[in-house]
């Protein structure tokens, strides 16, 4: 874990692939547990530390989650992503390149509880929501195609999701479609990017995540 911004109200992180931000029936850990511990050592505080979940990265993803660390700013982000006012930027790598070098994609997702999986149609069917992105292409490598994307709806799986539907699943995402996983287990999907108007301050909050420590990003990005 990372602290990539902190104030009296909000605290952003950079997460490691493999982290959960909440816990799951898995018991582990979690990335909340872990910016408590943070935070409760290095302000000395006496008790329990409040801290609010905003919003998750599935746990193979890294990049950037913001936690409140008051009920005011907990209520007034929960209001922010609901009316999209935070704007994410995520970078995916995938071993396959679309046909257009910039769009926006149109889907309609079903999500499959059992599965934790969702499926994207290319029309409405019974059961689906509207999901909607925009990509453009931003750097490659022989093999690989990186790609930027600004999520214009929120569902379950989104990204993962409609790039597989276009035939450009991201890399390690065995799930929807890799051929084969990371050897660290993480899908090549990040939360770069993340910009706002403070909840409390009303000061413009831009944060960017480095890129993860290994050779196709750093030689992907770079490109």
């Amino acid at each position: 874990m990372q602290v990539l911004y902190e104030d009296n109200h909000i605290i952003i992180v950079n997460k490691d692939s493999g982290e959960i931000v909440q816990g799951d029936k898995t018991g582990d850990r979690t990335l909340a547990d872990d910016v408590k511990a943070y935070i409760k050592e290095k302000y000395a505080k006496p008790g329990s530390v409040f801290l609010g979940v905003t919003h998750r990265l599935d746990r193979p993803v890294s990049g950037l989650v913001i936690f409140a660390r008051t009920s005011k700013a907990l209520s007034r982000i929960n209001d922010m992503l609901r009316n999209g006012e935070i704007h994410k930027t995520y970078w995916a790598i995938s071993k396959n390149r679309p046909t257009e070098e910039e769009a926006t994609l149109t889907h309609w997702i079903k999500r499959n509880e059992k599965q934790n999986k969702s499926y994207a149609y290319d029309k409405e069917v019974p059961g689906t929501k509207k999901a909607m992105l925009h990509y453009k292409i931003i750097g490659c490598t022989d093999n690989y195609t990186l790609f930027e994307i600004n999520l214009h709806t929120g569902r379950h799986h989104q990204i993962r999701c409609q790039l597989a539907k276009i035939g450009c699943p991201i890399k390690g995402d065995l799930k929807y479609g890799a051929k084969r996983s990371n050897p660290d287990g993480s899908i090549s999907l990040l939360a770069r990017k993340i910009e706002f108007v403070h909840p409390v301050s009303k000061q413009p909050i831009c944060v960017e995540a480095p890129v993860p420590n290994d050779n196709l990003w750093h030689n992907i990005s770079n490109n």
